[in-house]
């Protein structure tokens, strides 16, 4: 085989392990979510609260939360992701009123172009490998004039847990994220001259390092490329909780702190 087809097969391989881990969060999703719903909160803020008439893509729809408020501005909506199980949650949460439901990669999305009025992608892009190649499709199938939403993850998201990983092995835990530099080269790569960008930091605080790593799995985040996706023993988790304390604020809370940004692009 050669080095083009081992990479292309490493990255079709990479993309279904991706499809499984979030099908298997599918069904406790939206009982880990807090935090991917306050920052879809904060990108839908960006939109207009009235949308009738508008087609919009929302792309990695997971179970539909940004789906439902999007009907219920008024959009006619296509749920677009690479996992049928969550697929089937957002067809669940919103029925088939102004709704499609479409099987679909970011990176080669099944539409023509300009076909939507907004693409809408929250905490999604952050799974390909190349952000470029999702951005550009999102520009190809916007209508003119149109403009599309995204949210991701950048460097320093959950620095506390790679820390506390670093001092138990050297083996990768937590997914890398690209720096905000890697994201405006993505931007012009992609075309998208005319962008804006926000940055929030937003921390989530739990009890335990425990029940962080509780919500990554319960959303399906679990998934870290090139990890060995063995069983970590309990004496690896409780040292991990150790390492972790060091964190701990004066009210008795650990901190998970999020690099987030919110892009606009308009076409």
């Amino acid at each position: 085989m050669s080095e083009m087809a081992q990479a292309l097969s490493a990255v079709v391989s990479d993309k279904a392990a991706i499809a499984q881990a979030f099908g298997k969060a599918a069904q406790s999703y939206d009982r880990h979510a807090a935090f991917q719903r306050d920052v879809a909160q904060r990108l839908l803020a960006k939109l207009p609260d009235d949308l009738s008439g508008w087609h919009i893509l929302d792309l990695g729809c997971g179970t539909g939360y940004c789906s439902q408020t999007l009907q219920q501005r008024g959009a006619r909506v296509t749920c677009a992701d690479l996992s049928p199980a969550m697929l089937a949650q957002a067809k669940q949460r919103c029925g088939s009123d102004n709704m499609r439901y479409v099987e679909a990669d970011a990176e080669a999305l099944p539409f023509a172009d300009t076909t939507f009025d907004c693409v809408f992608s929250s905490l999604a892009l952050q799974w390909c490998d190349d952000l470029s190649l999702p951005l550009k499709e999102m520009r190809r199938v916007l209508k003119p004039s149109a403009s599309a939403y995204f949210s991701t993850l950048l460097d320093g998201s959950l620095f506390e847990l790679q820390r506390a990983w670093m001092k138990i092995d050297a083996h990768q835990h937590v997914n890398r994220f690209i720096t905000l530099k890697q994201v405006k080269i993505a931007l012009a790569q992609a075309h998208c001259g005319k962008h804006h960008i926000d940055l929030p930091t937003i921390t989530v605080w739990y009890d335990t390092a425990f029940s962080l790593m509780r919500d990554l799995k319960g959303i399906g985040a679990n998934h870290v490329n090139g990890r060995s996706q063995g069983l970590t023993s309990r004496r690896i988790l409780a040292q991990v909780e150790r390492e972790y304390q060091l964190f701990r604020n004066h009210q008795g809370l650990l901190p998970a702190t999020y690099q987030v940004c919110l892009g606009v692009i308009h076409r």
